[in-house]
């Protein structure tokens, strides 16, 4: 029995699927006037399969014209996974919370180096 010549690997994922990360915000005023940050993940496309190449049992390298879809590398992913909406007083004591940890991770940094 002849060895194929490539391989073919499939990728399932629910259409909802995303890493548990951040990586940006974005938001602003509303026109309650209550401050609204939405974070979101963007990242690059996930293929839904890929084929390579295989020569006496080695996989050698990708045959990109069989990905799909073709153009998976060049589109981003954009998830809004979460956001807050903060009345001015609540952004102010997360503004003076967050900043106390800054300057604490800041100190700690330079204790380090």
């Amino acid at each position: 029995m002849d060895k194929p010549d490539k391989i073919k690997f499939k990728y399932i994922f629910k259409d909802d699927y995303n890493p548990k990360y951040v990586n940006g915000a974005f938001g602003g005023i509303s026109p309650q006037g209550e401050i609204v940050v939405n974070f979101y993940l963007e990242r690059v496309a996930l293929p839904r399969s890929q084929t390579y190449s295989v020569k006496e049992g080695m996989v050698l390298s990708e045959i990109t014209a069989e990905r799909e879809p073709g153009d998976h590398e060049t589109s981003i992913v954009r998830f809004v996974e979460n956001g807050i909406v903060l009345n001015l007083a609540h952004a102010e004591d997360i503004h003076r919370w967050l900043g106390e940890h800054i300057k604490s991770l800041k100190s700690n940094l330079k204790k380090n180096v």
